[in-house]
């Protein structure tokens, strides 16, 4: 399959394309940063290997969770590459069919979960098939989600959590992987679990793809959205004005 893979939701930005078992690999700064970047550096690794993206199967990017404007970003550039793609597409050729949708399209996109990329990611570099897989979520807290490695697919244990570090709960088993090692591994005291430091790579998400496209998961441009765990990522003034009048000394 020729396929593009990115993900913004962390401090790394990652790029992959794979195109007749080669690879393509680029990283850069993440999050907001990758705003300004993140479009020339596709389109410089899809030249390196010589790939126009009406020519691509799918455009593979990170939903989320993660850095709000990191996810807004790769939503945004999946779905205007995949929409632009469509437009370039030969008038009247055979437009591709996926399987589980009977729907058809030039380019579809294929939102992963950023966790997902995390815990695939930990298999293979650590070969661990039960995971806890985190990713720091600021503001003091951490996202999670468990997944379990069988007969070849990955599966999810629940759903998605946002957490504190101190309320992380260990199962007998299961490794821990992610971005939250540096920041919280003091206040994760007590894990006797296996700790990978892992991130969402896009290469983690070109292994995912081929299986996951299978499944019927990719999905026409337009809805090539962003998957939010915390509500709230901001306090109002009035918010941090009562929050400092309870903190200041009474008189």
């Amino acid at each position: 399959m020729k396929l593009l893979a990115f993900d913004t939701s962390t401090e790394v930005m990652s790029i992959a394309v794979a195109h007749d078992a080669q690879l393509w690999q680029h990283t850069g700064a993440g999050g907001a940063q990758a705003s300004s970047t993140l479009i020339p550096a596709i389109q410089a690794l899809m030249a390196q290997a010589g790939l126009r993206l009406e020519q691509l199967d799918a455009i593979a990017f990170g939903r989320g969770p993660g850095s709000f404007t990191g996810l807004r970003t790769a939503c945004a550039v999946a779905q205007g590459l995949a929409f632009g793609a469509s437009a370039k597409f030969p008038h009247g050729a055979s437009a591709k069919v996926w399987p589980g949708t009977g729907a058809s399209s030039e380019v579809k996109v294929l939102p992963i979960d950023t966790l997902l990329a995390v815990a695939e990611e930990a298999r293979y570099l650590h070969g661990a098939t039960r995971v806890r897989a985190l990713l720091d979520a600021r503001m003091d807290e951490m996202y999670l989600a468990d997944y379990e490695f069988e007969s070849n697919l990955w599966r999810p244990d629940g759903g998605f959590s946002l957490i504190q570090p101190e309320n992380l709960q260990a199962r007998a088993g299961w490794a821990l992987a992610g971005n939250v090692f540096a920041a919280y591994g003091a206040r994760l005291a007590g894990q006797d679990a296996p700790c990978h430091a892992a991130l969402p790579t896009a290469t983690a998400m070109l292994r995912l793809a081929p299986g996951l496209i299978a499944a019927g998961r990719a999905v026409s441009a337009d809805q090539a959205l962003p998957l939010y765990i915390r509500d709230k990522v901001a306090k109002t003034t009035d918010e941090r004005a009562a929050e400092r009048a309870a903190l200041s000394p009474t008189i």
